[in-house]
């Protein structure tokens, strides 16, 4: 395969603080202004998904894999003195893809996680020269991105790995979790993306950065499987990644036990 390769993944919650400004919430108490807002919507036969525009990004993890090894990394909103970090973890993706301009992987990443960081990151001034490059003329811009860039949907320097196996057809999609198993992967672990939420209200920020690691690990291990499939990999290369994968998160997991318990639930 061709390195480097960047596996991302977010998670998010709402923006209550955003949601009071657009006059959709009222109150000060976060928990009962949301489950007010929700209940309206269900009340009312409408979608209880809070737009994406309005999705904060809480976590983003990463596989990044290059001739070197194998890295996991997190970057985590903690917010320091009571204030959100939003924008600092977003700029520092994004400086990321700038320094090492990887390819992208994700599953429904152009259905969900790039929006999110396009209007979040628009929110918050970041600057990512590199992602938007798309080869249209400038100082900054690359001519080969005009053929291969991170923004069009058919180029392959972002992969949505889930549009491509769906033939770009909503009612393709498959998820994640059920693809992973079906592959012999543990998909899933400990959580949902529908109880990061109430989660996080309950303090266990770490609990979701575990979990979304865990989902970027399952979204890289499917790319390796359709490596194999269209031929990048033969089945001896796939096997010795995947074995390389195993020896990486065994290294890793004396620090971390979620990998413990990841590699236990590998078929």
């Amino acid at each position: 395969m061709s390195w480097p390769v960047m596996v991302f993944d977010i998670e998010s919650i709402p923006d209550l603080a955003g949601m009071r400004a657009l006059g959709m919430i009222d109150g000060d108490d976060d928990a009962k202004a949301h489950a007010t807002w929700k209940a309206a919507r269900i009340a009312e036969g409408k979608s209880d998904f809070v737009p994406l525009h309005l999705q904060r990004v809480l976590v983003i993890s990463c596989v990044y894999r290059n001739a070197e090894g194998l890295r996991v990394h997190s970057f985590v909103d903690r917010e320091a003195e009571g204030h959100s970090q939003e924008g600092r973890i977003i700029q520092t993706f994004f400086n990321a893809l700038e320094k090492h301009a990887p390819q992208l992987v994700s599953w429904n990443g152009g259905g969900f996680d790039l929006p999110v960081l396009h209007y979040r990151g628009l929110k918050h001034g970041v600057v990512a020269s590199k992602y938007w490059d798309m080869g249209d003329g400038g100082d900054h811009n690359s001519r080969d991105f005009k053929w291969n860039n991170y923004i069009s949907r058919y180029h392959m320097r972002h992969l949505d790995l889930m549009d491509l196996l769906a033939m770009y057809t909503p009612r393709n999609n498959a998820p994640l979790d059920a693809l992973a198993k079906l592959c012999g992967f543990p998909g899933k672990l400990g959580m949902d993306g529908s109880a990061v939420f109430d989660a996080y209200q309950k303090g266990q920020l770490e609990d979701i950065r575990r979990y979304c690691e865990t989902d970027v690990m399952n979204t890289y291990l499917l790319y390796c499987r359709f490596q194999k499939m269209r031929g990048v990999l033969l089945e001896a290369q796939y096997q010795q990644e995947i074995d390389f994968i195993k020896t990486s998160l065994d290294q890793l997991a004396p620090a971390e036990p979620h990998w413990q318990d990841y590699l236990a639930a590998w078929t």
